[in-house]
């Protein structure tokens, strides 16, 4: 009997993380946004 209790736990368990990935994948979090930095050509000390 307590060998069936812990397989019903375990059971729950491995639902209640399916649903959550399950749930992630429809509605995956937003990322955060970040400015875009933009590097400039530095042809200030070049050799010519």
């Amino acid at each position: 009997m307590r060998a069936r209790g812990l397989l019903i736990v375990l059971a729950i368990l491995v639902l209640t993380a399916i649903a959550g990935l399950g749930y992630l994948g429809l509605y995956p979090p937003n990322p955060p946004a970040k400015p875009v930095q933009k590097t400039l050509p530095n042809d200030k000390f070049q050799a010519r």
